[in-house]
């Protein structure tokens, strides 16, 4: 299966690339960005290396996976986004998981809702997803926000290594 890019108003999502390996380093070697994903972030460029692998072999395996968001304006990698068959994280069902990740000097600029919609739209009317689920740490503000602006509905919590985390799931909107 060809992944297409989704283009949005101001952000391009794309396949991640190994060229992407320099980005995806500063992306998560930066302990803020990870303040919410255990407080582990990547220490080499050989780790880096190696979430990219996951990612290429998720778009094989499965068909989809997180996309590289490009800032249209200026051609700049900001992060990612997207959807992936999720098997890890609720050990009791595998779903298809919205997720994003952003660098930290694009914070709070709307990119995150922005690509998170359109991975929505593109779960639901293109791959005809019947539903879609995410998880984001109780004490994440800025996630749990995002996640209800987009749609999402809070549908209890769950805990993910030691963390209370908060479930959200939303059906497909456009199928009868």
């Amino acid at each position: 299966m060809i992944i297409k890019p989704i283009e949005t108003e101001r952000l391009l999502l794309r396949p991640i690339v190994k060229d992407d390996i320099q980005d995806f380093f500063e992306l998560d070697s930066n302990p803020k960005v990870h303040l919410f994903l255990g407080n582990n972030p990547v220490k080499t460029i050989d780790q880096s290396e190696a979430i990219i692998e996951d990612i290429l072999e998720q778009y094989k395996t499965n068909g989809l996976g997180r996309l590289a968001v490009i800032e249209k304006a200026t051609n700049t990698f900001i992060g990612w986004s997207g959807l992936k068959l999720e098997d890890k994280v609720r050990t009791e069902f595998n779903y298809y998981d919205l997720g994003y990740r952003f660098k930290e000097q694009f914070w709070g600029q709307g990119f995150a809702t922005e690509a998170a919609l359109a991975s929505l739209e593109f779960g639901f009317k293109d791959l005809k997803l019947k539903e879609i689920g995410a998880a984001a740490d109780s004490k994440h503000v800025a996630s749990n926000t995002i996640l209800k602006k987009v749609g999402l509905i809070p549908a209890g919590t769950f805990t993910f290594k030691n963390t209370l985390c908060n479930w959200y799931n939303l059906k497909n909107p456009y199928s009868q």
